[in-house]
Parts: structure tokens; C-alpha cells; sequence
């Protein structure tokens, strides 16, 4: 369900720099996936410290 969620959000975010049509849109879509999970860890560390 997560990785629903994730690869939702990097579609669209994908797609207004990429069209959908482009051979290579799969491959971008699959990069901003692990930079939002990437951005979401970080985000989470940083939580984690400030307690």
C-alpha cells in the first residue's frame, strides 16, 4: 500500500518534467520514488534526533 502511495506521487511529479509516453518515463518515475522515500527517512532521522 505504501509503495502505491509513493509510486502515485512520483508519477505525478514525474510527469510534469517527463511525458507519459517517453520510453524512459518508467525509469524516472522509479528515481523520484527513492528520492521521496530517500526524503522521508531523512525526515524521520532528523525527527528522531531532535528528542
Amino acid at each position: 500500500m505504501l509503495v502505491r502511495v509513493v509510486l502515485l506521487g512520483a508519477g505525478a511529479i514525474t510527469a510534469l518534467f517527463v511525458a507519459r509516453d517517453a520510453p524512459n518515463f518508467d525509469v524516472i518515475e522509479g528515481m523520484v520514488g527513492i528520492a521521496i522515500i530517500a526524503t522521508l527517512v531523512f525526515a524521520m532521522v532528523l525527527l528522531g534526533r531532535r528528542r
